[in-house]
């Protein structure tokens, strides 16, 4: 149940105009009071006799009896309660319990108190309701509104589970602004899947993704195809920025913009230099610095997000946080770069942990580069294919980026923070189902490889497997996925490692156990030790470089452990 309060206004009789009349475009049906302060109180929706007028006289009685110095200007108070869409359809009467409860809640009128603010409930749809009420009491004294918003937000969640309604998770301020209903109405009515304040929010998500300075963001809202105004101070700093998208124009014809605060807290202007402060912008110019390519760029996301979770594992709440905001730049970079069958899974994973990416810990930016280089690698390397070494690729990074979203959840459940948790769960299912379509085509190919071993070789890789891992082995070699884990181990032996404390070292890094296909698990992370090409049969990314190299490296991070993860690997 999500209740809202409103922008307080001065007419009366303009909100009931609203509230009983047929809306932005006829979707108010049979507008009627459930509830008001008094019994007797006229309701223009079902009598015939009874007008807005009338209604509204009686609602402002208290406030024009005051004398004109003391009437407030902004004296009428809205509160909307909105169900949740899975929710049954609400009756009348438990609907006007449930405004008696709110208008109490917030300290409009409260049972026993028979000086208390008049007020008038009106349903004009199945799902919500509306609260109109005048602050000023009967006495002339005023209401104590105060923190309203939060105390009806409190009273929701006692209302859902007395109800048995959807239970929503308390909020701490740090969420994006919702669209409000105008928006939601006219998204459906142009046949947009989401509101243009949303649209505008994904957009400008993209375009900071690994961006290093002002030029370069500004830049890349100018190629996105939205309408970019700058704030610029008269000595000639720029202050701030507002968007619009071309097609989103008010009754005039004008575009209709928002500053980077409305869409979300974490893209004003200042919010987002924070995240390149004391960063040089790299000379991409110079030589030895070519752009990489797409398959390059995901073998390097999947190292930094290794790094990332070691970090989210140690006892830093800065570096964690900084870590996690991070991670929402690497899939809005991914999801931007991705091939048509895992686009629309991405796009949605990223959208949904833009929740999970704030909170009030105060993320400390000055060593999470390596997450913000990795999403800048993966815009500069440009769109993947989706087959061969890159769409091996994309598998690989969206299995580490399943493990990090599932650590991110666990370290927002640890500090209390629900509704990140919750969104840091859902991005998780939307990366199971991306790498469900990512991972179908390299493992195919290494499943039919790993057939095709001679029958030595698969006995040699069996007795490995029950050397490095003995209570787990035969799962593993029971499971569908079996034959390209032999496969890869042959490739890993071809390169010159010994399989059996590399298979140790792998198994060593998760709860193998949790997983639903641990041969899946243990695939990409032997091409990753090994550094194997994540696609069979390709020229290796880091040529030349040994697995040693890259083990000495990861191992240099302070407080490497083996985290532990609460969930399966993603579509396993």
């Amino acid at each position: 149940m999500i209740p809202r309060v409103h922008k307080r206004g001065s007419r009366t009789i303009g909100l009931l105009h609203y509230l009983y009349g047929p809306g932005t475009h006829e979707e108010h049906t049979d507008p009627h009071l459930v509830a008001a302060w008094d019994s007797l109180a006229p309701d223009p929706g079902r009598d015939i006799e009874a007008t807005l007028k009338e209604l509204q006289q009686l609602l402002d009685q208290p406030v024009d009896a005051l004398p004109a110095s003391r009437r407030p200007d902004q004296h009428v108070w809205h509160l909307s309660v909105r169900a949740a869409p899975e929710d049954p359809v609400l009756t009348d009467a438990q609907w006007a319990d449930i405004a008696r409860r709110m208008v109490a809640a917030t300290g409009i009128a409260a049972d026993d108190d028979p000086a208390a603010c008049r007020w008038a409930a009106v349903r004009h749809a199945d799902d919500h309701i509306h609260i109109i009420a005048t602050t000023v009491r009967e006495d002339g004294r005023k209401p104590r509104l105060h923190n309203d918003a939060a105390r009806s937000q409190a009273e929701a969640r006692l209302i859902e589970a007395d109800y048995g309604l959807r239970r929503l998770n308390t909020g701490d301020k740090t969420a994006a602004q919702r669209p409000t209903s105008a928006e939601r109405h006219k998204a459906e009515r142009t046949g947009r899947t989401r509101t243009a304040r949303e649209e505008l929010r994904e957009t400008v998500r993209r375009a900071v993704a690994g961006a290093a300075n002002d030029a370069e963001f500004f830049d890349r809202l100018g190629a996105s195809g939205l309408l970019v105004v700058r704030r610029v101070a008269p000595s000639g700093d720029l202050l701030g920025y507002k968007v619009a998208l071309p097609s989103d124009r008010n009754k005039d014809g004008e575009p209709i913009f928002y500053a980077g605060a409305k869409l979300a807290p974490d893209l004003s202007l200042p919010r987002i230099r924070q995240r390149y402060e004391g960063q040089e912008a790299p000379d991409e110019t110079a030589v030895g610095s070519p752009q990489p390519r797409p398959s390059q760029a995901r073998r390097s996301a999947t190292g930094a997000v290794w790094t990332a979770l070691l970090v989210i594992g140690q006892d830093d709440d800065g570096a964690a946080a900084a870590q996690i905001a991070d991670v929402g730049e690497v899939l809005d970079a991914l999801a931007k770069t991705s091939a048509a069958h895992t686009r629309r899974e991405l796009s949605d994973a990223a959208f949904a942990f833009e929740r999970a990416s704030r909170s009030h810990i105060r993320a400390e930016r000055q060593q999470d580069r390596v997450l913000r280089q990795a999403a800048r690698d993966l815009v500069r390397g440009g769109p993947a294919l989706g087959r061969g070494e890159d769409g091996a690729g994309t598998a690989m990074v969206i299995d580490m980026l399943f493990f990090l979203v599932i650590t991110a959840a666990a370290w927002h459940a640890k500090k209390g923070h629900a509704q990140q948790a919750a969104a840091a769960q859902q991005t998780a299912e939307h990366l199971r189902a991306a790498y469900r379509n990512a991972a179908v085509a390299p493992l195919s190919v290494l499943r039919e490889r790993g057939r095709q071993l001679t029958l030595p070789l698969q006995r040699r890789y069996s007795s490995a497997m029950r050397e490095a891992v003995p209570d787990l082995a035969q799962r593993v070699l029971d499971e569908a996925g079996w034959p390209a884990l032999a496969a890869t181990l042959a490739e890993a032996e071809a390169a010159g490692h010994d399989v059996v404390p590399l298979l140790a070292e792998a198994a060593s890094r998760r709860e193998l156990d949790t997983a639903e296909s641990m041969s899946d698990v243990l695939v990409w992370r032997l091409r990753r030790l090994a550094d194997l090409p994540a696609a069979a049969g390709t020229d290796s990314p880091a040529k030349g470089t040994r697995a040693s190299t890259i083990r000495s490296r990861q191992s240099s991070v302070p407080g490497q452990g083996s985290p532990r993860q609460d969930r399966p690997a993603p579509g396993r």
